[in-house]
Order: structure tokens, then C-alpha cells, then sequence
């Protein structure tokens, strides 16, 4: 029988400059807690000991596919990767005129 062979997550590597920014974003108070989370997300998987999702995951409390998300949406997009992606159907509306 084969043994699976471990999948590895790509290696995140930034810029100074995407560095600063993710560390800027991440301690903002005005950045949402979302984002903030994300970001984090990115930093931590960039250090160089380059941690699998799982160890991420664990350290953060969360799923290893939310990293393995986040990481992934980053490489791909950068950080608008990690911006909230636009939904589908009808967006909320709210009006004071019609408020019950």
C-alpha cells in the first residue's frame, strides 16, 4: 500500500513593503476584525519556520481550510486577496422612512 505523500503548503513570501502593510492593517483599530484576522493569517504563514495550515489553524483557534484560504487567496490576489468577496443576491437595504 502507498503511504499519501503530506501535501505542503506554497511558501508565503512578502516584500518589505506588503510586510509593513499587513502589520499595519493587522494592529489598526479601525481595520475590521476580519481582515485583522487575516492578515495575521498572512504574517504568521510568512515567518520563516513556514508553518503548515495545521499549526496555524491551531495557534489561531480556527480550521486548517481557513487558512489553507487565506494563504491560498493571498498568493493569488495579494492583499485584496483577503478583502471580503462580493456576494451573490440582493444586496440589504435599510431606510429610515420605512423602518417598522
Amino acid at each position: 500500500m502507498l503511504a499519501m505523500p503530506l501535501p505542503f503548503a506554497a511558501q508565503v513570501v512578502l516584500t518589505e513593503v506588503q510586510r509593513q502593510e499587513l502589520e499595519k492593517l493587522a494592529r489598526a483599530s479601525s481595520t475590521p476584525q476580519s481582515l485583522a484576522f487575516r492578515t495575521r493569517v498572512v504574517l504568521r504563514a510568512s515567518d520563516p519556520d513556514r508553518p503548515p495550515n495545521l499549526q496555524i489553524a491551531a495557534e489561531f483557534g480556527c480550521a486548517r481550510n481557513t487558512t489553507a484560504k487565506w494563504r491560498n487567496r493571498f498568493l493569488e490576489a495579494g492583499l485584496s486577496g483577503l478583502q471580503d468577496a462580493p456576494r451573490s443576491g440582493r444586496p440589504p437595504t435599510f431606510s429610515p422612512l420605512h423602518a417598522d
